[in-house]
């Protein structure tokens, strides 16, 4: 673990975050009061050697100009504990800060409840943790940075409900306080466990960042989470182009699809899009290699990103990584759903990558709920609030991809395309043999021009020239033309689109 005895101040780490002259302090003095003459001799203490009257500094700054209202835990106030008088503050800054619109900083750094105000200031973290709710249901981003010891109730309530969540690098962080867990069960915690970059690795937090960095990461990632202040793209025609008559057989598109130089998101991130943004796994303790997730802009439209991830060209050819690309589990579907609910919560829009070999096909997958989770990645796809795009950039094979297809528009790369199974899984079924698989995929209508006939496709990008660049500035003009149609006009429109699909006048003809 990193050593912590120079450790930043609260004041420190908010001055180095906001702009030059920008941060206001919003507290209001706090009275001591209490009778007991070992806690108040405490509290005076604490006021001595922070020069602060509480464990909880509230106000506001400016972040890259952006107004952001900031709370930051005082580790030196009594360990940064949470009392009644502390609560108190956090849930007024949280209140101004969503009476005025404000997005939120919140920099932990405590050992939980402060023990010497017992029960009632236990429960100052259900109503901490109301306000936060309070403020996200606004439509107003949650960013966190926790710092080093960040333990107990305040990891456990206004710590963890981040839209994007930083830790610093080295810092503790975990439920019990390890001096806890050997007083208790007379032995020591496993030895890195409850650390900054073992949470990143299991997906409990989005990145190890020092205070260094902070602020321009937040500046980013605001660029994007406060979509209602951004200019909005003037929107595209909604009319589709003309299919070609020289449409690629499947075979043709199936394995350009599989090619390993073939670009995946990443590189379509790379290529076309600024200010991004990646989240790390479910924020839950789940992360996936098969998904991204991913704050954005493309061609200027701010949006959350979610994807199948082939990985790098690079990672491909060192690690030897399958050309088809990596399965999807349970956890990236969580992942995924994670992405959904901040699209949701922000009134982002969404926009889905489906570029896939197929879902994970193992005991892990079976007993994770695999087919529960493309159920409901199904039920939050259609029932979304905030607009959504869908991209058919590569393969898209199975429940996997239809899991990430339902959306407003759907968009496809020339060689993309869709279909139950893998094309050999098919010839399997109806053949008991793998030798059929694109004979199979041609009769089954999986390449991008069947999909556009058949109206689950709208638009088809060639592959041609700088085909990510010519990608990145058609999903930003679709993104545009969304944001600027009616909300409740839009969703009609989604659930109208697969209402349709094979309906009885398709059937007859």
């Amino acid at each position: 673990m990193a050593d912590f005895s120079n450790r930043t101040s609260a004041l420190d780490l908010i001055l180095a975050a906001v702009d030059p002259g920008s941060w206001r302090c919003w507290d209001a003095p706090v009275a001591v009061t209490t009778d007991d003459a070992g806690y108040r001799a405490d509290l005076l203490a604490a006021r001595e050697r922070t020069g602060l009257d509480e464990s909880v500094v509230t106000g506001e700054g400016r972040v890259d100009g952006r107004r952001v209202a900031v709370v930051a835990c005082e580790f030196r106030f009594l360990g940064g504990s949470i009392g009644v008088a502390a609560g108190e503050r956090l849930v007024r800054a949280v209140e101004r800060a969503t009476a005025e619109r404000l997005p939120l900083l919140a920099a932990p750094a405590s050992g939980g409840t402060r023990m010497q105000e017992g029960t009632i200031a236990f429960l100052q973290m259900v109503k901490v943790t109301a306000a936060i709710a309070d403020h996200k249901a606004a439509g107003l981003p949650y960013l966190v940075h926790l710092r080093h010891p960040t333990t107990g109730g305040v990891l456990a309530s206004w710590g963890s409900l981040g839209h994007l969540t930083a830790a610093e690098p080295g810092a503790l962080i975990g439920f019990l306080g390890p001096r806890v867990h050997e007083a208790l069960y007379g032995e020591q915690f496993p030895a890195g466990v409850q650390v900054a970059e073992n949470l990143l690795a299991n997906g409990l937090v989005d990145a190890v960042l020092p205070a260094g960095r902070l602020s321009e990461v937040a500046a980013r990632a605001l660029s994007v989470l406060c979509a209602d202040d951004a200019p909005v793209p003037a929107p595209v025609p909604e009319s589709a182009p003309g299919e070609r008559s020289d449409a690629p057989p499947a075979e043709e598109s199936i394995r350009r699809s599989r090619r390993p130089d073939r670009p995946g998101v990443r590189e379509l991130l790379r290529a076309a899009a600024t200010e991004v943004t990646l989240l790390s796994g479910t924020g839950a303790g789940e992360r996936d290699p098969g998904l991204l997730l991913a704050l954005a802009r493309l061609d200027g439209t701010p949006c959350v990103v979610l994807g199948h991830d082939r990985g790098s060209r690079v990672e491909t050819a060192a690690t030897g990584v399958p050309a088809h690309g990596q399965a999807l589990g349970p956890a990236g579907l969580r992942a995924a759903r994670r992405g959904m609910r901040i699209a949701a919560e922000l009134d982002l829009p969404l926009l889905t990558v489906v570029d896939t070999a197929g879902a994970a096909l193992s005991r892990e997958a079976e007993e994770g709920g695999l087919a529960g989770e493309i159920a409901r990645c199904l039920a939050d796809l259609v029932t979304l609030p905030a607009p959504t795009l869908c991209l058919l950039l590569g393969q898209g094979a199975g429940g996997a991809a239809l899991a990430l297809l339902p959306a407003d528009r759907v968009v496809a790369a020339r060689h993309a395309w869709l279909s139950p199974l893998p094309p050999e899984g098919a010839s399997a079924i109806l053949y008991r043999t793998t030798d059929r698989a694109y004979e199979i995929a041609g009769r089954q209508g999986v390449r991008s021009a069947d999909l556009l006939a058949n109206g689950i496709v709208d638009r088809i990008v060639e592959e041609e020239g700088d085909f990510l660049s010519s990608i990145g500035r058609v999903i930003g003009a679709e993104m545009a033309a969304l944001r600027a149609r009616d909300q409740h006009e839009r969703r009609a429109g989604r659930r109208a689109r697969y209402r349709r699909l094979g309906g009885a006048g398709d059937i007859s003809s």
